[in-house]
């Protein structure tokens, strides 16, 4: 699944994301796509959807983290499960 394809089917709702982390851990994150609230101003100094990161807002530790689409284990959106 690329990343155009998750914010399609997001469309900004808060959904959940399990994934391999960089260090092999699975970590599961509750997030949301499109918040900009926390932004102090700035971009982002490369493109992240080239390198198939997705940009999302980490609704638990209240935090902008990217997840690799590559690592993707299960994603549940609008209470779709979608597993890789």
């Amino acid at each position: 699944m690329t990343v155009q394809e998750i914010r399609e089917l997001a469309k900004g709702q808060i959904f959940s994301a399990v994934f391999i982390k960089k260090n092999g851990d699975v970590r599961t994150m509750t997030c949301r796509l499109k918040v900009t609230k926390h932004l102090k101003g700035g971009e982002l100094a490369y493109d992240a959807e080239s390198r198939g990161l997705l940009p999302v807002f980490d609704m638990n530790k209240q935090a902008y983290r990217t997840i690799n689409v590559n690592t993707l284990v299960s994603l549940t959106i609008n209470g779709q499960s979608y597993k890789f």
